[in-house]
């Protein structure tokens, strides 16, 4: 199964770069919905390097990769000027091994692209096509994913920026025991099998199958309004492609249909300005975010921690009290399901998991 096949190749990239798991998944989304992504952060945060490491995954590609400089010119990024082409008065650049045969591209420091290359970067992004030999060539480009040191300051930049639908700010490892894992190295795990092109396609072609059903829409139209009272107007257009990006999350997730909680990805393509970041990250969650999923989630997270504590404390009194709040937090979940009767089965999954941890530390800690 195609999916099976994704997140054998997402879990092996994850081994190798710590804290990238949410940039990894939208690296696929944005394959499989066709849609380009930025990278924002200061250097040393491995952007190339994870961009590479995923593209060596996806067989049968064109990939082209490129570090921009103020000084960078149309030739770098497009091909050379056939000068046997201007001898008979022809202007035609040879795109072989270049941007425009490109199917996957990750262009480095994006931002510094000059005039002489903005206009052709634009329409290839956006259109998919390329001027070329006094006609237009079709490119077969799926995805462009920029990357910067830090945000664009020039006007002239903001079309740029505005093509890419997805925004990630890359930071530097912040977990310690990630850092740890990081300077040591994870434990190489078996190398997954490569995704081919064909088989990228196929995806693509069953994310635009995906159904929406209206409650997304309708939840789409919440986060829009909202938005919209705190002075926040994405425009038509990226409310509209944005719909490929839930099609796709599906896809990747198995299902043939939009969940609400798929619309989560959007808090990281909502925003035009930084300043904004936060407001929408809000708005998204709170229309979005599955309530039951994330009441799990922390249950699940409090309960590891409480074990943690008590086998570390090797003490009756703690244990008792981690027992305590064990139980609390099965009375919670109880409660949860009678208030969510369409989730029994995996809210039953966790009470059983809370109470075999409590009966567990029992028998360990205090002896019971």
């Amino acid at each position: 199964m195609l999916v099976n096949k994704i997140n054998d190749i997402k879990a092996y990239v994850c081994s190798q770069f710590v804290e990238r798991e949410e940039i990894v998944d939208a690296i696929f989304v944005s394959l499989v919905a066709k849609q380009h992504l930025l990278l924002i952060g200061p250097p040393g945060t491995a952007k190339s390097n994870l961009i590479t490491s995923v593209e060596k995954f996806i067989e049968g590609t064109n990939y082209f990769q490129w570090l921009l400089t103020r000084f960078s010119t149309p030739e770098e990024l497009f091909g050379p000027v056939s000068l046997k082409a201007l001898e008979n008065d022809v202007y035609k650049r040879n795109t072989t091994n270049k941007l425009p045969e490109a199917n996957i591209a990750f262009i480095d420091e994006i931002f510094k692209a000059n005039s002489a290359i903005l206009n052709s970067l634009l329409t290839l992004i956006n259109e998919r096509i390329f001027y070329n030999n006094g006609g237009i060539v079709n490119s077969p480009l799926i995805s462009m994913i920029g990357a910067s040191n830090e945000y664009p300051e020039e006007e002239s930049l903001a079309a740029l920026f505005d093509r890419f639908l997805m925004r990630f700010e890359m930071e530097y490892v912040k977990q310690d025991n990630n850092f740890i894992s990081m300077l040591k190295g994870n434990p190489v795990i078996k190398k997954p099998a490569a995704l081919t092109l064909e088989e990228l396609d196929q995806l693509q072609f069953n994310a635009d199958l995906v159904t929406i059903p209206d409650e997304v829409f309708d939840t789409l139209l919440k986060i829009r309004t909202d938005l919209k009272d705190e002075g926040i107007q994405p425009s038509d257009r990226r409310f509209k492609q944005s719909l490929s990006l839930l099609r796709a999350k599906a896809v990747l997730d198995g299902r043939d249909v939009v969940e609400i909680d798929d619309i989560l990805i959007l808090k990281n393509g909502l925003w035009e300005e930084v300043e904004q970041k936060i407001t929408v990250d809000k708005i998204v969650i709170k229309h979005a975010q599955d309530k039951v999923k994330t009441a799990l989630l922390q249950i699940e997270k409090e309960c590891k921690e409480l074990w943690d504590y008590a086998v570390q404390e090797q003490s009756y009194d703690v244990g008792a009290e981690v027992t305590a709040k064990y139980k609390q937090h099965v009375t919670e979940l109880t409660k949860l399901k009678s208030q969510n009767p369409k989730r029994t089965v995996e809210i039953d999954k966790l009470i059983d998991m809370v109470n075999t941890s409590r009966m567990k530390l029992a028998e360990a800690v205090m002896g019971i």
